[in-house]
This record gives C-alpha cells, sequence and structure tokens, in this order.
C-alpha cells in the first residue's frame, strides 16, 4: 500500500472504535452528546494514526494499540475543548464547525472536555487488547504528556507569555511542552501496546521523532495562520496576532519558517532510520505534515 492508503486504513480503524463511544442513555445524555460533538468533529487524527503506527512498526500489527489509538486522541479532545473556551483562546469554530462551548455553551463544554480526559485513563485502564502491565504504563505514559510538566505547563506558558517579546529557545519550550508532549506519548503508547517488547533504541527514537515532528507541524501552524484561510483551516486565522502570541512566523517570518520546517521534517526522518525494521510510513507522514493546508 502506499502513504494514503495505509494512512485510510488506520484513520479507519479508530473512526470506527470513536464512532461506538458515549451512545448509552440516561439522564446525562446532553453530557455525552458534547462530547461525541468534539470526539467526531473530524480532524487528521495524527495521533492516533501514530500510536497505531509505531506499535506496527514495533510488532507488525495496530490492533493491540487501537484502545490506546482511542485515548489519546479523547485527550486530545478535551485539550481543544478547553483551548477554545472564553478563559483561553476564546475561538468559535474548530474544524470548519462551531466550538463545543458555542454549541453546548460554556459549562457544559468545561464538562465535556472534563469527562473526556477522565474516559482517555478509563479507556487505557481497561483495555484488553493489551496486558495490565502495558495498560499500567499507559497512563503513566499519558499522565506526564498531559500534566504539569507538559501539556498543561505549555498552555499556562502560552497564556502568561502573551504580549512579550520571545526569543527562540523560550518559544521553542513552549511548544515542546504543548504540541510535541503529547505528539510523543502518542509514538511511545504505540511501543507500549505492542506485544513484542521495544529496544532501548526505539523508545528514544520514537521521542526524538515525535520532538522533531511536533516542531515542524506547530511552525507549519503558525505559518498557517498567516496564509490561508478560515475556510481552508476550518478555524479562525490571524488570532494569534489578535491575542498578542509570539509565533514562529512573527518571529521568524514566513521563508525562515518554511526553512526550519524542512530541517525538523529531516530530523525526524533520520532520528528513525534503521531503528525499525519499516519506517517508510511514518517518514511519509513526517513529509505531509510539513506541506499540509490545514
Amino acid at each position: 500500500m502506499d502513504y494514503e492508503q495505509e494512512y485510510s486504513q488506520a484513520l479507519a480503524l479508530v473512526e470506527r472504535e470513536l464512532s461506538s463511544c458515549f451512545l448509552a442513555e440516561g439522564p446525562n445524555r446532553e453530557l455525552l452528546d458534547a462530547m461525541r460533538y468534539s470526539l467526531l468533529a473530524g480532524g487528521k487524527r495524527v495521533r492516533p494514526v501514530l500510536v497505531l503506527k509505531f506499535c506496527e512498526a514495533a510488532c507488525g500489527e495496530m490492533e493491540p494499540a487501537l484502545d490506546y489509538a482511542c485515548a489519546v486522541e479523547m485527550l486530545h479532545t478535551y485539550s481543544l475543548i478547553h483551548d477554545d473556551l472564553p478563559c483561553m483562546d476564546n475561538d468559535e469554530l474548530r474544524r470548519g464547525k462551531p466550538t463545543c462551548h458555542m454549541k453546548y455553551g460554556e459549562w457544559l463544554a468545561l464538562l465535556a472536555g472534563d469527562a473526556l480526559q477522565a474516559a482517555a485513563f478509563e479507556r487505557l485502564a481497561l483495555s484488553s487488547r493489551t496486558t495490565p502491565q502495558a495498560n499500567a504504563k499507559a497512563c503513566e505514559v499519558l499522565a506526564v504528556a498531559a500534566g504539569r510538566h507538559n501539556m498543561c505547563a505549555g498552555q499556562y506558558l502560552d497564556i502568561v507569555e502573551e504580549g512579550k517579546a520571545l526569543d527562540a529557545d523560550r518559544l521553542t519550550q513552549i511548544h515542546l511542552r504543548k504540541t510535541s508532549a503529547l505528539l510523543g506519548a502518542a509514538c511511545l503508547l504505540g511501543l507500549t501496546a505492542s506485544p513484542v517488547e521495544p529496544t532501548e533504541k526505539q523508545w528514544a527514537a520514537a521521542l526524538d521523532y515525535a520532538k522533531e515532528l511536533g516542531l515542524a507541524f506547530q511552525i507549519r501552524d503558525d505559518m498557517l495562520d498567516v496564509e490561508s484561510t478560515a475556510e481552508e483551516l476550518g478555524k479562525p486565522i490571524g488570532s494569534d496576532a489578535d491575542n498578542g502570541k509570539m509565533t514562529f512566523a512573527s518571529l521568524y517570518g514566513l521563508e525562515k519558517c518554511a526553512e526550519l520546517v524542512s530541517e525538523h521534517t529531516r530530523r525526524a526522518q533520520e532520528s528513525i532510520a534503521g531503528v525499525f525494521e519499516h519506517t517508510d510510513f511514518l517518514c511519509a507522514l513526517a513529509r505531509f505534515m510539513a506541506v499540509r493546508k490545514h
């Protein structure tokens, strides 16, 4: 299969599982509807695809990692719901649709995000596709990525540094926490789910790949916030500038950013070369992310 076929195959597995989530009836039905609304709103599903494909790189199959893939997307969706809230970025559009708080109200969106975060860890802890030991490790991996030193720290720094002139090191540290950390967790979750024990080099390579992919992803995101359209991007453009946020685009300009995206993409590809037997898909994914339009 070529890259697009492989991506579609992995994506179909994830979409099938996610579509079956939170369907129970009960007095909290509207809460479940709000959770499903954001979870099934679309998107590239890069993180769950990475979970599946790193598991496949380690053991030759994706299925053991399917619960972990769903969990990382639930946690990612929670973070998007909360990022969009009026107390954070105050965005009204996400993936071409009204954000969760615009459709359901702020208090219900807050609860939907909270519930999705809890559901992510429930999905990891109770997975029958993997061992109890792997599930415990998976909970640790995701908690570290999502917590006080990584995603939450990145969001904190992103807000408190608004309106300040940041140097490249400070900006990079924010996005290693806010963006790369969860990508890294996705890669490690894939290896954790593998019934074949990964080598130390494979664990390290997965983190290096995610770090470089995350920086390339964020720099490209900052470029799109300048040069794309709301229709193409599925969310408002220019919001970073409106909020007084320093970005890679405002720091370097678009031409330099394009060079940096290429450099980080090259490093991501090099980090896994020779460490895993099959890396064609993961290398192609990095290349695709570098030129994405949304």
